[in-house]
């Protein structure tokens, strides 16, 4: 590791921002200096100008995309390698405005039913019955399961914040026929290894990319004419609370969100009725147990 990614990579921890949001600004400068195959902190604020509009211009990077490379820049050269520069002080992304695709309650049930292993289907499950990201799902540990408030703890969410989650009674039980499976005492989705009783000894939770690719090849082979991913389930999981009734606040605080306006989009794709919050989410989550109990 260079010197200078060192020091990088000690004020991004020192700032208090997640590991992926650490390792995508390393990568966006990491592309900067690569694209003038110079050190990041020997380049003119031109080169850094150009670099940019060459990014959003020859590239045609998405206004995501896009935020993420800028904001990656603008760290460094704001903590790690400090420059005065109006560039970076004018660059301005604006905010993306397309709706969420979402799934119905049919949708979903179809689509988790189609997979194949427990260990993806529980997850899975889980992440839509709870409304997580993916990597919430992923690092999900055994104490984070509060039985005696029927709530789940996440650690460190996007942005670095807990919070509690209403747990369905029956994603409860699910879990806990699950967990008997591989008795890991800290991960409740353990790397299974090429060997399912390997569970019980993993030091890590499972893959990303394994919980996606059995995920794509669900959805590959289902012939829905929607833009559908792991995400998709917790925009499901929003939709379906808020055409049930749950107030937009509630919703707010069940995902996470710092902001009302980013919970306020799912109301163009949502048709609001009325039930209360727990009952809805335990609704969610009926005939679970058989759909972790079909197949292997």
């Amino acid at each position: 590791m260079s010197e200078l990614r060192r020091r990088m990579t000690e004020d991004l921890q020192l700032r208090g921002l997640s590991e992926r949001t650490q390792e995508a600004y390393l990568r966006a400068v990491r592309k900067l200096a690569e694209h003038f195959h110079t050190p990041p902190d020997r380049l003119s604020e031109e080169q850094v100008r150009q670099y940019l509009l060459y990014l959003k211009n020859d590239c045609g990077f998405a206004p995501g995309s896009m935020r993420v490379a800028v904001n990656g820049v603008k760290f460094f050269y704001h903590y790690t390698a400090p420059r005065a520069w109006a560039t970076l002080c004018n660059i301005r992304i604006p905010p993306q405005k397309t709706l969420p695709d979402v799934l119905s309650r049919p949708e979903v049930r179809q689509l988790l039913a189609a997979v194949r292993t427990r260990h993806n289907r529980a997850y899975l499950w889980t992440v839509y019955a709870c409304g997580l990201r993916l990597n919430e799902g992923l690092h999900l540990q055994v104490a984070d399961l509060d039985s005696q408030r029927m709530m789940l703890h996440v650690h460190r969410g996007k942005g670095a914040k807990d919070r509690f989650i209403l747990l369905p009674q029956e994603l409860l039980a699910m879990l806990r026929r699950y967990w008997l499976e591989h008795r890991n005492p800290r991960w409740l989705f353990p790397a299974l290894g090429r060997g399912r009783n390997q569970g019980g000894v993993a030091d890590k939770p499972m893959a990303e990319a394994s919980v996606q690719g059995a995920w794509k090849r669900v959805v590959d082979q289902s012939g829905l004419a929607k833009s559908v991913s792991i995400h998709t389930l917790r925009h499901s999981y929003a939709s379906h609370l808020i055409e049930a009734g749950v107030g937009l606040r509630r919703v707010q605080q069940l995902l996470g969100h710092s902001s009302l306006q980013t919970t306020a989009r799912y109301l163009h794709v949502t048709e609001p009725g009325g039930e209360h919050t727990r009952q809805i989410i335990d609704q969610l989550m009926q005939g679970v147990g058989a759909a972790l109990d079909a197949g292997a």
